[in-house]
């Protein structure tokens, strides 16, 4: 096994950030890609087998671009690219920076974090209507909520409107202290999440009470044409056909709707066929659609979050 030895000169503004605390992202790609990385001030000395050590440069030098345009790469992001440079696909991920999603009130930028949510970026903007499909913590609902916002700062749209179906919004409501907006809240809270992270609380609370932006249960669409709007149906598993086809059939004219989903988490009553679950087959090749599929390599939440998704995945292959 030929051995290489190559020398990376960091630029100083960016090494501490590169290195990471004590070094740990530095650690995270020797072990990735089993060489040793030797750091002194802002140079770094790799050694090992030639592939890993080109494999190791390309990373660090994506990483310290990364960084030079704003983004913030944490272990599970650089888990992310070890991965990718040990499949010889990290060329993929060199446009991920290229453009910032949106910027959130407190002026951070919101990037693609994988290649697969790259496409289904690429696909919110280029189609009327986007499907997002995929387990949880691919960022489907966060980067739909970061385009909206930004379609909404842009004037493309004049209005938000962000919708959840309440399954379990039947009889247990009536239960519940006050009206029936706050009844529904709580299944609605992570599109307040994600829209008091991206824009802030104070310039959310504007806009709603101008009734630029709506956040509703998916009851509420009934019988509407929405015009101008940046449409988000969430949860959308959640959906029976009957509701999946009222939602698509309310868009109205200069309007763009995005639906996500995880068809592996579907809540409704034992034996209810879920509204998102056939989509593929019906809007096939229709033009306008885009229908994205996210997987678990598009997981950017803790590192374990991906080792749960595909141990429940390999437990409900056993199990059938």
């Amino acid at each position: 096994m030929a051995i290489k030895e190559e020398r990376i000169e960091l630029e100083s503004r960016y090494a501490p950030q590169l290195l990471g605390k004590l070094d740990e992202n530095l650690k995270l790609i020797s072990d990735g890609l089993s060489i040793n990385i030797y750091s002194r001030g802002n140079e770094l000395m790799l050694v090992g087998s030639t592939s890993e050590v080109e494999k190791a440069a390309t990373l660090i030098i994506l990483l310290q671009q990364q960084i030079k345009q704003g983004q913030q790469p944490g272990v599970a992001e650089i888990d992310y690219l070890i991965n990718l440079a040990k499949e010889d696909q990290l060329s993929k991920a060199a446009t991920l920076t290229t453009e910032a999603v949106a910027i959130t009130a407190r002026g951070k930028k919101i990037f693609p974090r994988t290649i697969g949510q790259k496409y289904y970026v690429e696909a919110i903007r280029e189609h009327t209507l986007t499907f997002g499909i995929g387990p949880a913590g691919t960022g489907k609902t966060y980067l739909a909520v970061s385009l909206a916002v930004a379609a909404l700062q842009a004037k493309k749209v004049n209005r938000l409107i962000l919708s959840r179906p309440a399954v379990e919004a039947g009889e247990k409501l009536g239960f519940l202290p006050g009206d029936l907006q706050e009844k529904v809240d709580p299944y609605l809270r992570p599109l307040y999440d994600a829209l008091f992270d991206v824009m802030g609380v104070d310039l959310f609370q504007k806009y709603q009470e101008r009734g630029i932006i709506e956040i509703a249960p998916l009851a509420y669409m009934r019988g509407r044409t929405l015009d101008d709007a940046f449409i988000i149906l969430d949860e959308a598993q959640n959906t029976t056909p009957e509701q999946m086809k009222m939602f698509l059939t309310r868009m109205g004219m200069g309007s763009k709707m995005v639906v996500t989903g995880d068809v592996t988490q579907v809540d409704l009553p034992r034996g209810t066929k879920s509204g998102l679950g056939n989509v593929g087959e019906i809007f096939k090749n229709i033009e306008g659609i885009s229908i994205v599929k996210l997987t678990t390599s598009d997981v950017v939440r803790h590192e374990l979050v991906q080792r749960i998704i595909r141990a429940y995945e390999q437990y409900e292959r056993l199990a059938e």
